[in-house]
């Protein structure tokens, strides 16, 4: 398959009355000649890895290695178990989720790159939500990783999944859509809800600048993390209760891609613009490279 188009995806599992994460799983035993069952084992570790970032955030205060951010995810946790709490319980449970892996790979930890590693909280966060919540079999959650991996593949292929060429839309944003659409497969959503989830978070990502303080994958990454993860299962949640995407989601992924083209070159992961141009910004890249770098 291309994996150009979400309404050619969309089709093809209606059609053959199966799902996204079977096409990806079967394009990818044709590409690699590899048995169903080692690619299942291959995304089966890479949970793993996810699920080991979460807990390792929230068990402890994760600090990257600049000091400048970590333990968020901690005190959120800590925050959570106290109560009372202003919003749903579990929805801050995700937010702390995301931040964990965020910081733990701001801490020079091991993390899956889902689909860059500035966005690699948002769907550990709702996945591992998903597993705790004791809804779905580790094995579901396993094989909705096919369905993201599927939507990636056509955001990276008809737009950009990387924060230089089209902002923080493409990055924080894609993984998004990538997190949504996997949860409604997850939850038994058909293949057009599926898309309808991924048109409905990425237009709520639209025109997301990439202006990372000091050029690193802290501020305000690791936040953008953390609250993107809500949007995903706010996203999921709406096209399972049949909100459609007006703008069908290949033209907001179209769209993506033509505002990336437009951003300023300040706004798209060099550190010159946005907030880390801003005197606290500045100075915190000084705290880190010195005031000649």
């Amino acid at each position: 398959m291309a994996f150009r188009q979400l309404h050619e995806l969309v089709r093809q599992a209606e059609e053959r009355e199966t799902t996204f994460s079977q096409l990806m799983l079967e394009t990818e035993m044709e590409q690699t000649g590899q048995s169903e069952m080692r690619i299942l084992e291959r995304m089966s570790h890479y949970f793993d890895v996810m699920e080991e970032a979460v807990r390792q955030g929230i068990a402890k205060p994760v600090m990257s290695r600049t000091g400048i951010t970590g333990g968020d995810a901690y005190r959120v946790y800590q925050y959570l178990q106290r109560g009372p709490v202003l919003m749903d319980r579990n929805t801050l449970q995700v937010v702390s989720y995301a931040l964990a892996v965020s910081e733990v790979n701001a801490g020079m930890g091991r993390i899956v790159a889902t689909p860059t590693a500035g966005a690699a909280g948002i769907l550990p966060g709702v996945l591992v939500y998903a597993l705790d919540t004791g809804r779905f079999p580790r094995h579901a959650v396993v094989r909705s990783m096919f369905t993201a991996a599927a939507i990636g593949l056509v955001i990276a292929n008809s737009a950009s999944i990387a924060g230089a060429a089209g902002g923080c839309q493409a990055e924080v944003g894609s993984a998004t859509a990538m997190a949504a659409g996997a949860l409604v497969e997850l939850a038994g959503g058909r293949p057009q809800q599926v898309g309808h989830a991924v048109g409905l978070a990425l237009k709520n990502s639209l025109g997301l600048v990439c202006d990372p303080v000091g050029g690193l994958v802290e501020v305000p990454c690791i936040i953008r993390n953390g609250l993107h993860a809500v949007t995903a299962l706010a996203a999921a949640e709406m096209a399972l209760a049949g909100v459609k995407s007006v703008i069908p989601p290949d033209e907001v992924i179209q769209v993506l891609h033509e505002i990336g083209k437009e951003l300023p070159v300040s706004l798209r992961e060099t550190g010159l613009g946005g907030l880390a141009a801003t005197p606290t910004g500045q100075r915190l890249r000084e705290q880190v490279f010195g005031s000649k770098s």
